[in-house]
């Protein structure tokens, strides 16, 4: 006979920030908790982020920060659980922190502070943490709840929260199991792929830009394309794109492009699109260029813009910026008229190019897509058809920007599972 003891209130499977959350917040209400996970300790992803710091929220939170095919749906579980309710969880705790930019929180310490945080926290309520446990099948039990069949025996469950992660950064361990699991009991599951992730060139494009591997600059990005599904529709019927613009740094590869902007556009990328790159975001260059003409006007331009952009792009565009002025590359800005100058201006800030494709799965953040949030309860995070089943965190088809936004996620969709299973 079964012992009482491999029964729970709550089983979740999944040991990262929003498994961790969940089973807490759960342990908190008196509930039975275990928390089940083929990995050998908890908090992986956690414990690598933020340079070993971990980024583990962001002040400016607000659900314009996400992408999802139903952009409402973020909204219930970050305003019930915020950044200043983790925040407050870190002060109790004595970790201390610091802000970066962009309103980006960090440990001053050490990522796997939040690590212990969380598995402190569990151990206080009573959830029992099982790890190295292989989950071979999860299915419906005839009299109520779950049960989940791991590699050392058969856990039984009223409530089952699923927070798998994504396919991102698979030597760690992550897969698309909890894609499966949402399919095998009927949910839908949107198309995934990489997200925050650099961006390659094809062989071509690489030969061009071989000298400026290291070379990094602040650049406010865009992806092109068409308008996105969810967008506003102008006069005229057609969607607007509601892609955003960010100003981060840049930073040219020996495979492409990556750094903070590059990352943050690639999530709205897709192949076959151009992004668009200012690379004198902070510079009026036409005022700067008429200014250098009358103070030196027997300078060559790519000498005056060496003083703006990294000497060595300045020289690589040097070819392609006096073609478009329609000016020998030799030619002194006293030679440069204003139309020429605007030519120089439209090219430095509206630089186009299409990518070849993304590193992919490899070196990929986060994964966009997921459990599609039509089937859950934006408030609970319950399935809507299955009740007692729960998804959180990465596995849902809600994904941050860079920048803490993804943690905070996890922490809101674990503890609004979590305050209901």
């Amino acid at each position: 006979m079964k012992s009482v003891r491999d029964h729970f209130d709550v089983a979740v499977i999944g040991a990262g920030a929003a498994g961790m959350m969940a089973a807490m917040t759960a342990g908190q209400r008196g509930r039975r908790v275990v928390v089940l996970d083929h990995a050998r300790a908890p908090g992986e992803k956690i414990r690598i982020s933020g340079g070993g710091r971990c980024n583990f929220t962001n002040l400016h939170t607000a659900p314009a920060a996400f992408l999802s095919a139903n952009p409402h749906f973020a909204k219930s579980a970050l305003a019930r659980y915020t950044p200043r309710d983790f925040l407050a969880l870190v002060e109790a705790r004595g970790i201390a922190w610091h802000e970066k930019t962009l309103g980006q929180l960090f440990c001053d310490g050490s990522a796997r502070q939040i690590v212990s945080l969380l598995t402190d926290g569990m151990a206080e309520a009573g959830v029992d943490l099982r790890l190295g446990r292989t989950i071979e099948t999860v299915t419906r039990r005839e009299e109520g709840g779950f049960a989940v069949e791991c590699s050392d025996g058969r856990v039984t469950a009223t409530a089952l929260i699923v927070a798998t992660g994504g396919k991102s950064i698979p030597k760690m361990g992550a897969t698309g199991f909890g894609y499966r699991l949402a399919e095998s009991f009927g949910l839908p599951v949107l198309e995934t792929r990489p997200g925050l992730v650099p961006l390659t060139l094809d062989p071509q494009q690489l030969a061009g830009f071989s000298d400026l591997v290291g070379v990094a600059l602040p650049v406010r990005a865009l992806a092109q394309g068409e308008p996105s599904e969810a967008g506003e529709k102008s006069d005229t019927g057609r969607k607007k794109d509601k892609r955003p613009a960010f100003r981060e740094a840049m930073l040219f590869t020996h495979r492409g492009l990556s750094g903070p902007a590059i990352l943050q556009v690639s999530s709205y990328w897709r192949e076959g699109e151009a992004i668009t790159l200012d690379l004198l975001p902070d510079t009026d260059l036409m005022a700067h260029l008429k200014a250098a003409r009358r103070q030196a006007g027997r300078q060559q331009l790519r000498t005056v813009l060496a003083e703006l952009l990294p000497k060595r792009l300045a020289q690589m565009l040097s070819p392609a910026l006096a073609a478009a002025a329609g000016r020998a590359e030799e030619a002194m800005l006293a030679d440069y008229g204003d139309a020429a100058f605007a030519a120089v201006a439209r090219v430095l800030q509206g630089f186009s190019l299409k990518p070849a494709g993304s590193e992919g799965y490899r070196t990929a953040e986060v994964t966009l897509g997921g459990v599609d949030t039509r089937a859950l309860n934006s408030r609970t995070m319950e399935a809507q058809a299955v009740p007692g089943l729960y998804f959180v965190g990465e596995c849902v088809d809600v994904t941050g920007w860079l920048g803490g936004y993804n943690f905070q996620w996890a922490w809101a969709s674990g503890f609004s599972a979590g305050q209901a299973a």
